[in-house]
């Protein structure tokens, strides 16, 4: 039997022991536009806000 109160919700950010993540609101990186590209070890990734409000990253 699983304990539900141990499982991490989908609307809050996994938590880890000792070390403090950052967070950083997808509006601060997109501002008006719908689609970023990120560069990361040599390669560009295309990161995109849905119609229904999801992100989608593309290499």
């Amino acid at each position: 039997m699983t304990n539900d109160s141990n499982l991490a919700r989908p609307s809050e950010p996994p938590i880890q022991a000792g070390r403090a993540q950052r967070i950083i609101e997808s509006r601060e990186l997109f501002g008006s536009e719908n689609e970023i590209l990120i560069s990361h070890d040599g390669a560009i990734y295309r990161m995109k806000i849905t119609r229904q409000g999801k992100l989608i990253l593309n290499k």
